[in-house]
């Protein structure tokens, strides 16, 4: 589905500048965002709206036992992306795309990218999906006495130093993959804070690295005798609305092959996934939050205060203007279940049946709402990777069910629907049940709500909030990367990130809301009691399935 045919109810800012005026002039905002499987362009106008848009399908892939992409998938993508965004452009408008307003960048969180002082990578990039930073993330979660998941961009840098690897002497800088590629494109060392807070603890009252903790790692390795300490092989850190560099003569070609792109043009500081989906929900105040559920999915809950006790289950990240954010993030959601669903397509082209596949999801989305409360005693755990919530070190995806168990079509969509969040619930629960953190409303958004009402039923009912979910449930990550991008140009006149999207991009808009049914809340309730007995079935799959 393209952004650019979506239709978008914001609050217009009034201007009766043509599309075709706004390209022409330069008055368009860029978003580009690299996903676990797709990277996206999407081009805005002056009232927030999408008007062209490209995409460019990747997949991580794993080698020699770690998940990564290449440096070349990731130059393939962003020139693919832009490309077909721009062809677009010159589709709709009949205009030749030379100038933007202000460009934005956002990836994937966390992970690993380590390079010498020439700028070249030491080792492959090591993303968020992996699992291998197990000792590393539980001695800095003690030492900092905050919560470290394996994910993050200290624990990669401190398990490189526990294993021994000779390239950490060589370290100059290392960064995230949406901080790589604006270093690429403008030459700045710089991050967003909310994806700087996925690479190491934020103080949210100075919006930068926590400088107590910052000293006790550089005691902590101090015996190694780097040449480095950890503040100078760190990105800079910067909150929503600055001026993050320019596109540079090299990054205009880097990003363009027609050579039409102007170099000069202004950046946006880079993003992180969960930053971006902050923006595209609305969701940067307290008491506000959003799930984004795809190939992985996480919530974030702005909070009003800081939690009581350190969870393993709970992030605590920020927005991308720097207030303190409470993310459940769990590695594995709709990748299995993708699976099934392609399983039941080619089942249909062996008897010469061709089915849509928009029709496909939504009819066997659908077909879940029938089943029973609790999924009729079946269980499925969709982890194709490890899954830290739960403490599963490998991915083995399973379905399992007991004689007396409601074996039909509904229930097994049903299952694989509810275990999409099962991981998410689990963290969700220590949020809400035990901290008892205060939600008004959690925007859905992600490819599980692309299927109208259905993952948003099913969400309400895990979390038993209200879920409210927009027309661009589908798409919010680079809109929301574009609008950071609008921000930056409009922060002096507009005030704070905030304010500048209730006023400015939403108005009145909350989407659609659902209130938690009471008989699905019970169910899940019954069946994640079934999924916490089951781990052990599935860490035994783990030691025995090779």
């Amino acid at each position: 589905m393209e952004t650019a045919g979506i239709l978008i109810q914001f609050a217009m800012e009034g201007s009766s500048v043509s599309k075709k005026d706004n390209i022409e002039n330069g008055k368009t905002m860029l978003g580009i965002e690299f996903g676990s499987t797709r990277i996206k362009a999407v081009l805005i106008d002056e009232t927030h709206t999408p008007i062209a848009s490209g995409d460019y399908e990747w997949e991580n892939r794993l080698e020699d036992g770690i998940w990564t992409y290449s440096l070349e998938d990731i130059q393939t993508g962003l020139q693919e992306s832009y490309r077909k965004m721009a062809e677009d452009v010159k589709e709709k408008y009949d205009v030749i795309l030379t100038n933007i307003g202000a460009i934005g960048f956002s990836a994937m969180m966390h992970g690993y990218m380590a390079f010498d002082k020439e700028g070249k990578l030491l080792v492959p990039f090591r993303t968020w999906r992996n699992s291998t930073t197990g000792p590393a993330a539980k001695a800095l979660t003690e030492l900092f006495d905050y919560n470290i998941p394996q994910r993050w961009s200290i624990a990669h840098l401190y398990q490189a130093i526990l294993n021994g690897e000779e390239h950490v002497k060589e370290i100059d800088y290392f960064t995230t993959l949406a901080g790589y590629i604006h270093w690429q494109l403008t030459g700045e060392k710089v991050l967003g804070v909310g994806d700087a807070s996925g690479m190491f603890p934020i103080d949210s009252s100075t919006k930068d690295y926590d400088e107590t903790m910052v000293q006790k790692f550089d005691a902590l390795v101090k015996d190694k005798n780097y040449s480095w300490t950890l503040r100078e092989i760190l990105p800079k850190v910067m909150p929503a609305g600055q001026r993050a560099g320019v596109l540079t003569e090299e990054g205009a070609k880097k990003i363009d092959l027609s050579g039409n792109l102007q170099h000069g043009i202004a950046l946006c500081p880079p993003e992180g996934d969960a930053g971006t989906g902050m923006v595209a929900t609305n969701s940067v105040a307290v008491r506000t939050g959003n799930v984004s559920a795809g190939t992985s999915v996480f919530a974030m809950v702005v909070l009003e205060k800081e939690l009581q006790n350190v969870h393993e289950e709970i992030d605590l990240v920020t927005t991308p203007d720097g207030s303190l954010v409470g993310m459940v993030h769990a590695n594995n959601c709709t990748s299995d279940l993708n699976a099934w669903v392609g399983l039941f397509e080619e089942f249909a082209e062996s008897f010469g049946i061709t089915v849509n596949k928009n029709d496909l999801f939504g009819t066997l989305y659908h077909k879940a709402l029938a089943g029973d409360d609790d999924c009729g005693g079946l269980l499925s755990y969709g982890y194709l990777s490890g899954e830290n919530i739960t403490g599963v070190t490998e991915g083995r995806p399973m379905f399992v069910r007991s004689p007396e168990s409601h074996f039909n079509l509904a229930n097994f969509m049903r299952v694989h629907l509810f275990t999409a969040l099962g991981a998410l619930k689990v963290g969700m629960d220590i949020l809400l049940k035990e901290e008892r953190v205060a939600i008004d409303t959690i925007m859905g958004h992600g490819g599980l709500f692309k299927t109208k009402g259905v993952g948003q039923k099913i969400l309400a009912a895990a979390i038993n909030a209200p879920v409210a979910v927009m027309e661009t449930a589908g798409e919010g990550g680079p809109w929301g990367m574009a609008i950071l991008a609008a921000y930056m140009l409009k922060k002096k006149e507009t005030g704070n990130l905030q304010d500048y999207l209730a006023q400015k991009v939403f108005g009145e808009n909350a989407g659609v809301i659902e209130e938690p049914d009471a008989k699905d809340v019970e169910g899940f309730e019954k069946f994640i009691r079934r999924y916490k007995k089951g781990i052990a079935i599935e860490q035994a799959a783990v030691e025995h399935l090779i």
